[in-house]
């Protein structure tokens, strides 16, 4: 495999935790949990850079 197609395997990783952690959150009864879980998908958002489109394929960072 590419090293490309590992890191868009990552991406895609990544991704799918925040997704997860999302959708934790929305089913959390629990105030304090519900606020945990959104601020953790938040902060990874942030470390992979997927709140900016890094890796979420609709920017091209070659351009």
């Amino acid at each position: 495999m590419s090293v490309s197609g590992e890191s868009g395997d990552r991406a895609q990783q990544l991704r799918q935790k925040v997704q997860e952690m999302e959708q934790a959150a929305e089913r959390a009864t629990d105030p304090q949990e519900r606020k945990r879980l959104k601020e953790k998908a938040r902060q990874l958002k942030q470390q992979s850079g997927l709140e900016k489109g890094m890796g979420s394929g609709d920017i091209d960072p070659m351009v």
